[in-house]
């Protein structure tokens, strides 16, 4: 029988840099989800489903995406998106955080991290789309 041998994959640096930090977002999601189970207290189910959503899923995705496109992953572009995300992430967990624990003067922070966050996804956007062709 004859095996065929592929080429192992090989990540891009910008790819394991998000994918290292997605992982690092996985576990603090899952230890927030445990802990809000054994004290019955749900009020940071927002939190912990952003934690997963923004953190876990979508800096992973854009890791593999980068790797796959490497050339995506070294624009100017994925600089932009990298640290508006890096930056505004912790800023948005803790003040939704703070919101949610009865400090509606946070909500200004809040705001301003979620238009950072979003500024970074359609860095991302725009990223892909001139960044990655057939």
């Amino acid at each position: 029988m004859q095996t065929t041998q592929t080429a192992p994959l090989t990540l891009s640096t910008a790819g394991v840099i998000w994918i290292k930090l997605a992982v690092l977002y996985l576990v603090i999601g899952i230890a927030l989800g445990i802990a809000m189970g054994a004290s019955q207290n749900f009020t940071l189910r927002p939190v912990h489903a952003h934690i997963n959503l923004i953190g876990w899923t979508t800096f992973g995705l854009a890791g593999l995406i980068y790797s796959l496109f490497p050339k995506a992953g070294e624009s100017l572009l994925a600089k932009a998106h990298f640290w508006l995300l890096n930056l505004a992430m912790p800023v948005m967990m803790v003040a939704l955080s703070l919101l949610l624990l009865g400090r509606p003067q946070v909500e200004p922070i809040l705001a301003a991290s979620q238009i950072v966050i979003a500024l970074g996804v359609l860095a991302f956007a725009v990223n892909l789309f001139v960044n990655i062709k057939r």
